[in-house]
């Protein structure tokens, strides 16, 4: 189910899966970003000019969810920028600006990264991807949201999990000192909606906070991780209103180890820890 930031919609309606790459063809951008800049994009609209559609079938006013796949698609060509916030809100007010039977209209955008890896050629990036979300109405901006999900980190020692409850139930050891294999989605919301203009600057800090964070803290538990990770972020970047941590343990499943020096291991069980935190400012 999908959510507006403005509220409960009685209806609404748009195109999802929407992918474009825009190719600089001649390799120059102007601040050192990658040449493809590319973006699974959906956009919702809602209004009242669309609720006969509902009720009598009357399409008068309806913009049919091919076009805005067109609309998208073009449009990618006239942006100039390479930060999903801006590419959202550019889509939105573009939109909005075109067709006055629409009340508002939100922009969902997910990265699809591609890394440079010469001269002339690139090759898929990630795993994680950027994220981006904007609520774009006739009164101005009411949301602005903004994201990386699918981190997948590994730190080989430095992780212990150890003084939880033990019952009837409990089978896990106490482990002093672990692999930790991690997965890791964030979002934030900005102290106002034209702070996430920022010419990815936000997202680049955070990745790179991400990865300090994981690699330099000793931890008792997943938990105190993504806390020790979210206060940071709320230090360094005073842009931030809050931000949402969701990670995951994949801790592999041990085959053998030779104390803390060498070992092997395998892809764990599908049961996973779910770990969730919100810090606000």
């Amino acid at each position: 189910m999908n959510t507006f930031a403005s509220g409960w919609k009685r209806n609404y309606y748009g195109k999802g899966d929407v992918t474009a790459y825009r190719l600089q063809r001649d390799g120059r951008t102007p601040d050192g970003t990658s040449a493809v800049f590319g973006a699974t994009v959906k956009m919702l609209v809602y209004g009242d000019a669309f609720w006969p559609t509902y009720t009598t079938g009357d399409n008068t006013g309806l913009i049919a969810t091919d076009s805005m796949k067109n609309f998208i698609q073009r449009q990618t060509m006239a942006f100039a920028g390479h930060d999903l916030e801006a590419y959202s809100l550019f889509l939105a007010e573009t939109f909005l600006a075109r067709y006055p039977q629409v009340e508002g209209v939100q922009v969902s955008a997910v990265q699809v990264p591609y890394a440079t890896r010469g001269t002339w050629s690139f090759a898929p990036g990630g795993p994680e991807q950027a994220t981006a979300r904007v609520e774009v109405t006739r009164a101005g901006v009411i949301e602005a949201t903004s994201g990386i999900r699918g981190f997948r980190l590994l730190r080989l020692g430095g992780s212990a999990f150890t003084g939880f409850v033990r019952d009837e139930y409990t089978t896990l050891p106490e482990i002093a000192n672990r692999p930790l294999h991690m997965w890791l989605d964030l979002e934030w919301d900005y102290t106002s909606p034209m702070a996430a203009s920022s010419e990815g600057t936000v997202s680049r800090t955070i990745a790179r906070l991400t990865h300090d964070v994981f690699d330099a803290f000793s931890s008792g538990s997943i938990q105190q991780v993504i806390h020790q990770l979210g206060t940071r972020i709320l230090e360094e970047l005073p842009s931030i209103a809050a931000v949402h941590l969701e990670a995951n343990n994949r801790t592999w499943d041990t085959i053998a180890e030779d104390g803390d020096t060498v070992g092997v291991y395998t892809e764990a069980r599908p049961p996973y820890g779910c770990l969730g935190l919100s810090l606000t400012r």
